[in-house]
């Protein structure tokens, strides 16, 4: 017998009381019938009319997007962007708060996230309660900061760049992304047409004068001439083997950090605020205060920053060992570090070329993993090595907080946490916590 599919609530409307933000962007909401509704657009405290975007009637929670606010917060601004609200552009999720209250919310989902996974408070997580702007990212009200070094264009079927709506395929066009860094901006990738293509990366490098963009053409399609509006280097996705090819230029960029320049090839991971990389490499070092003569990994390491950081501070007599799991960015660091002897890049997932390298101990330890984190398994087998502190770089709080109940099982507590709004007008945060082992009770 065949069931009737459950009805679809989407477009529906409600009249609400908003309540706190969640992870993700969004704020909690109840309708008079109880039912959960995470609304986007909208601000704890505010009374809006919510319209449902996602769910039906057997959905545990329904997605929704203020669609008029009847009752606003006075944190609300409004957008400087002409293409953020309701039903538009996805990239970003605060261009309707203001800048201090985008911390104070990034702060607020710190603070659940863990006290719901971790079980801790700030005070117990050696926090603070403060997200810390990047130098020169305070701004005022109603205006954005010009961040973001990488930007990924969807290419609609005309040929038009713009970005993702939000949860969506759909293009939205644009001719400016106001978070865009200006060596972004400057290339004018929006006002070109791309014919055959599905997107294109932009990348504007850190402290040197690269610019790169990277084409994924639709199936079956043809490069175009690539004429922008600074001079650019040119790779490809390609269709069959989807690996990055150079067509023009270098197939790198030049990126400035930490006193050093690194070499981040094929659109390789680099993070994607022009500031964070020295202050990530600051609130590392600072957090495992490393020793000559120490034996010290990077776990996760990329094109090896925290690694080079930390081999310039072990001395002749200390070692580090990087593990990446990219074989390009391996490659890369190889390279970015072929001056310090005591640095030693491994390729391969960590939880696989941990065991091999028959490393039974370590001084200190730097991991950086993806957004998902580093899981128990490994976490475990961190432990395991004794270090004095561990450095654990996050940028998702929740996956944070999720390995950090999973340290506490192994004796491992965080001293300090610091929180960095690295990613602004958006629902993200970088988080750094430093970890040291507790005695323990007889």
């Amino acid at each position: 017998m065949q069931t009737e599919p459950a009805k679809s609530l989407v477009g529906q409307e409600y009249q609400v009381e908003v309540g706190p933000v969640a992870h993700g962007g969004h704020c909690v909401a109840r309708t008079e019938s109880g039912r959960v509704l995470f609304v986007r657009h909208a601000l704890p405290g505010e009374r809006v009319v919510a319209r449902v975007t996602e769910g039906d009637e057997t959905s545990r929670f329904l997605r929704a997007d203020a669609i008029d606010i009847i009752e606003p917060s006075k944190d609300r601004v409004e957008a400087p962007c002409p293409f953020s609200g309701p039903g538009k552009c996805g990239g970003c999720d605060w261009q309707h708060v203001a800048p201090g209250a985008q911390r104070r919310l990034k702060a607020a989902v710190i603070t659940e996230q863990l006290a719901r996974l971790a079980g801790l408070t700030p005070e117990e997580a050696g926090w603070d309660g403060t997200v810390v702007p990047a130098p020169g990212d305070k701004v005022a009200k109603g205006e954005v900061p010009a961040w973001r070094t990488r930007v990924q264009y969807a290419v609609d079927a005309e040929g038009h760049a713009g970005l993702r709506k939000h949860r969506s395929h759909e293009v939205q066009r644009i001719d400016h992304c106001l978070i865009a860094a200006p060596g972004v901006s400057e290339l004018g990738v929006e006002k070109r047409d791309w014919p055959q293509i599905a997107s294109v990366e932009a990348i504007a490098a850190t402290g040197s004068g690269d610019r790169q963009v990277v084409l994924t053409p639709r199936p079956g399609g043809r490069l175009p001439i690539v004429e922008l509006d600074k001079p650019v280097s040119v790779l490809r996705v390609g269709e069959k083997d989807q690996r990055i090819h150079r067509v023009h230029g270098r197939p790198f960029v030049r990126e400035r950090a930490a006193g050093r320049t690194w070499r981040v090839a094929e659109g390789g991971f680099w993070q994607v605020h022009p500031q964070a990389a020295d202050m990530l490499v600051e609130a590392v070092m600072q957090g495992l205060m490393p020793r000559k003569g120490d034996m010290a990994l990077d776990l996760y390491c990329g094109v090896g920053l925290f690694a080079g950081a930390l081999g310039e501070r072990v001395g002749d007599q200390g070692a580090v060992l990087g593990i990446e799991s990219s074989k390009r960015a391996v490659e890369d660091a190889r390279h970015n570090l072929a001056d310090l002897d005591r640095v030693r890049i491994e390729h391969g997932k960590v939880e696989q070329v941990l065991p091999r390298t028959g490393i039974t101990e370590a001084d200190i330890l730097v991991l950086d993993p993806p957004r998902s984190g580093a899981g128990r398994d490994t976490v475990r087998r961190l432990a395991a090595l004794g270090a004095r502190r561990i450095a654990y770089v996050a940028c998702d709080p929740a996956a944070l907080a999720r390995d950090l109940k999973y340290f506490a099982a192994e004796g491992y507590r965080p001293v300090t946490l610091r929180a960095f709004d690295l990613f602004p007008v958006t629902h993200h945060v970088e988080c750094v916590a430093v970890l040291k082992r507790v005695p323990q009770a007889d």
